[in-house]
């Protein structure tokens, strides 16, 4: 891990995953990408970039405007993003590595 690389946070394992982002936040399941190149070269594990594509696990209430009106979410549970490289917080919960995020930080959801 590199200096500048953010440290993943352990959270205590649970029977069961209950957890609900608070607010803006949206909880992420990272997408694995292709063991192999399209000319069948097997990519190591050293090599692989950490994939900038996602599934919505768990989505938070909303963002609040000033006058405390609840903003929706533009996304849902089961939605596929697409997200910034350095984007979240890194967390395992229940053993499953994931990331938790500002909705801002999506940059699109996969039709």
């Amino acid at each position: 891990m590199s200096a500048n690389a953010k440290k993943p946070i352990y959270l205590k394992e649970r029977s069961e995953m209950a957890f609900k982002p608070l607010h803006d936040r949206v909880l992420v399941r990272r997408v694995e990408s292709d063991e192999k190149t399209k000319g069948g070269l097997i990519i190591p594990d050293s090599a692989k970039e950490k994939p900038a594509e996602g599934e919505i696990v768990s989505v938070g209430d909303g963002a609040r405007k000033d006058s405390g009106e609840l903003i929706e979410m533009g996304v849902k549970a089961g939605d596929k993003v697409l997200f910034g490289k350095w984007s979240g917080t890194e967390i395992t919960l229940d053993g499953e590595e994931l990331l938790i995020m500002k909705e801002s930080d999506i940059l699109g959801i996969i039709a």
